[in-house]
């Protein structure tokens, strides 16, 4: 039998199409016979699960809301994420700071942080302080779980009926979680934290370690957290003995502290403790009779003099040495007590000088807030008011108010064209001439040119154009690049918040705060240091041992070399006498500092330096409405002669670097004790002494002697100039 040939690969190929395609037809139709008799089955058995009417009704609901639950829990499970967060540290055993201030002279000045008394248990608060707390702030505390739903609507209905916010919605357990974990910031994301911390804390504690915790860290206004403290603040005993009055006065405390603190508004403290005792009635707490005679008599807090409280320093300095206690250097130490550098009789002047300049110039000059800072020239903080009544507003215009310094920018300017180029001088010749970036072209005051002249000259007359050149010479005719250097310099020499490069900046465009600009001036005060304020002299723990000295523990950095420091002193020391800052002339000692005024006369400053202190002083208004043609060389130079001319009493006079000795060098004296107790052997009292004018005359006959370029620099400045962006005392202001 013979073998057939084999067929061509092309009929193979058609073959096996034909065969795949005969498959592939069988296949479908069997598929849509099959699916279509699964679909009949699937069909009749779905029949008996259609539902109709109510029914219907009821399984789409439930069917949504499973839906939705679990999209919810999705969502909670994302947001209860960052707030558990903050409990994966030991939070119940981290104890927060306990900070006792003293002053330079070891007195005790004030408290802040938590000072836990531990002895104090639960039971031995006074029932009807506990009572007041629960009636006031969560009635149905022993029957929620952190949070109170009943609670908030009946704070709602209460809220709607009196048109505002008349009663809290947040539970204790709320209110604690926000305490320990979180910052008084006004947000949902903060809510949402706080309501899921508050369910966890009722996980893990019981309602009376709660409430435990809750009574001793709740801030209470004065400085003082926790009912024991104050206790002792407030009515100069321990918590055990608290009457009914004084406990209902408390517990009125816990949500607004600072608005019904009884040593800032005593009327408003005893109607808010009346309220907390109807609170009491209506809780079932106390009888209407029992509460007739706290309301007869009225519980009467301990004289807290605001004076006597430097608390706008101790805010601060709070703040000062939590950071640093943030990195460590104080160990693992949590009470502490500091010593400061605070002159408390220097603290109150300032006060008072303040208050005194805004109460009888303020109308005139339409300006209603002020801040002034005084520091050693190493940075040691003396003194700081951060406005004119700390019961009134606790914003510290001093450390946290950022405006415009004006023409009291300029020497950061100078410093980085004197540190860039080492040919420039005080006797340099500048030349005062239109200049513009873009479309922005400063004018002097007048809009006028005064041409050629001495840098003496320009920074005594605060020309706003030769910073404007400086900056594009620095940068070697990049402006850009020269503002940088001139922004550089400035945060090397102390200036801590971001300043906004623009055209305007060196002419005082940018932000700063009244405690940086001292710092910053301190630079040139004691030789080209930088100076950080600072706070913490000396620090020991709760068993007195010497855990932190400044002097040993932070050592100076130089940050400007001693030729530009020696020609910006001189030339800021022309400043004063011969410029826009006379004003701050101080009887006997040598003074340097530069004033300056923003647009439209909204910001006011001098801040200025001796051989021994430096100070800045800032006048304006907190909404930024503009002042009355005020500027740096009226109220802020006169406050600064005030404050420091007290200041300097009982002080050995020191040089400034660089400027003229001015008069002579001298030890002030006053009935005052000694500033600084270091300094009180070496005192000594110079008699006949010569007086300024005196000086003048004998100098005026100097002058006689001196070459023509040194005339030429110490020639008497003409009146100020002002500009678009920056104003330095365009005229002198008659004052009443």
């Amino acid at each position: 039998m013979s073998q057939q040939p084999p067929l061509p690969f092309t009929t193979r190929i058609k073959r096996a199409a034909l065969a795949f395609d005969a498959w592939l037809n069988s296949a479908l139709f069997q598929g849509r016979s099959g699916l279509g008799g699964a679909w009949e089955w699937y069909s009749e058995k779905m029949k008996c699960l259609r539902f109709r009417g109510a029914p219907r009704v009821l399984l789409d609901l439930t069917s949504e809301a499973t839906t939705l639950g679990a999209a919810g829990a999705v969502v909670m499970l994302a947001l209860a994420l960052p707030a558990f967060q903050e409990t994966e540290d030991d939070w119940l055993k981290t104890q927060d700071l306990a900070v006792t201030f003293l002053d330079r002279y070891g007195q005790e000045v004030g408290r802040r942080g938590l000072h836990l008394d531990d002895s104090y248990k639960l039971e031995d608060f006074p029932d009807h302080l506990i009572k007041a707390a629960l009636a006031t702030e969560d009635r149905r505390f022993y029957d929620h779980w952190g949070i109170d739903p009943f609670g908030t609507l009946r704070a709602l209905m209460v809220n709607a009926q009196g048109g505002g916010v008349v009663q809290g919605g947040s539970s204790i357990t709320q209110q604690l979680a926000k305490n320990l974990f979180l910052t008084n910031e006004r947000s949902l994301e903060r809510k949402i934290k706080e309501a899921f911390l508050a369910i966890w804390l009722e996980f893990h504690l019981t309602k009376d370690e709660i409430l435990k915790l809750y009574l001793d860290r709740a801030y209470m206004g004065g400085g003082a957290h926790g009912a024991v403290a104050a206790a002792d603040y407030y009515f100069g005993k321990p918590a055990k003995d608290l009457t009914l009055a004084e406990s209902a006065m408390l517990a009125g405390l816990f949500k607004a502290p600072t608005k019904y603190a009884p040593h800032v508004n005593l009327p408003a403290a005893r109607a808010r403790a009346n309220e907390v005792l109807r609170n009491m009635v209506e809780a079932g707490f106390l009888t209407e009779g029992q509460i007739q005679i706290a309301r007869r008599n009225p519980a009467i807090p301990v004289s807290r003099e605001r004076e006597t409280t430097p608390d706008f320093y101790l805010d601060w300095a709070f703040e000062q040495v939590k950071f640093q206690a943030s990195q460590k250097k104080f160990g693992n130490e949590r009470v502490l007590i500091v010593k400061t550098p605070l002159d408390t009789a220097l603290q109150r002047h300032a006060e008072q000088t303040l208050e005194n300049m805004l109460r009888q110039h303020g109308r005139q000059y339409k300006v209603g807030q002020g801040a002034l800072v005084v520091m050693d020239v190493d940075g040691a903080v003396r003194a700081i008011v951060g406005g004119r009544d700390y019961g009134q507003s606790q914003f510290n215009r001093a450390t946290g108010g950022l405006r415009q310094p004006g023409s009291s920018f300029k020497p950061f300017v100078y410093a980085a064209a004197l540190t860039t180029n080492p040919k420039l001088r005080p006797n340099s010749i500048v030349t005062d001439r239109p200049v513009c970036l873009g479309n922005w072209c400063p004018q002097n005051y007048g809009r006028s040119f005064s041409g050629s002249m001495p840098l003496v000259s320009a920074l005594a007359r605060s020309i706003n154009s030769i910073p404007v050149i400086m900056s594009v010479e620095i940068g070697k005719g990049n402006a850009k690049a020269g503002r940088a250097v001139i922004v550089d310099t400035a945060k090397r020499m102390g200036l801590t918040h971001p300043l906004t490069d623009s055209s305007s900046l060196p002419i005082g465009a940018a932000e700063v705060t009244a405690i940086d600009m001292a710092a910053s001036y301190a630079v040139f005060a004691n030789g080209g240091k930088r100076a950080d304020p600072y706070a913490a002299w000396e620090v020991r723990n709760s068993s007195g041992e010497i855990i932190y000295r400044h002097d040993r523990d932070t050592p100076p950095k130089q940050v400007l070399d001693t030729r530009v420091v020696q020609d910006m002193n001189f030339m800021l020391n022309k400043v004063v006498e011969e410029g826009t800052g006379k004003r701050a002339i101080l009887e006997g000692i040598p003074v340097a500092g530069k004033t300056g005024t923003t647009n439209g006369y909204k910001d006011a400053w001098f801040v200025g330096f001796t051989g021994n202190l430096v100070a800045s002083v800032w006048y304006g208004n907190d909404d930024s409405t503009p002042m009355n043609e005020m500027t740096g060389g009226t109220l802020p130079a006169m406050t600064w002669h005030d404050v420091m001319n007290v200041a300097h009493q009982n002080l050995e006079i020191r040089p400034i670097p660089g400027a003229s000795p001015a008069n002579a060098t001298r030890v002030a004296s006053s009935s005052r004790p000694a500033a600084d107790p270091s300094q009180s052997s070496s005192q000594a009292f110079l008699a006949g002494t010569l007086s300024r004018k005196s000086y003048e005359v004998l100098g005026g006959i100097g002058t006689l002697f001196q070459s023509v370029d040194r005339s030429v620099t110490t020639g008497r400045a003409p009146e100020a100039p002002r500009s678009s962006a920056a104003v330095d005392a365009p005229r002198q202001v008659a004052m009443p």
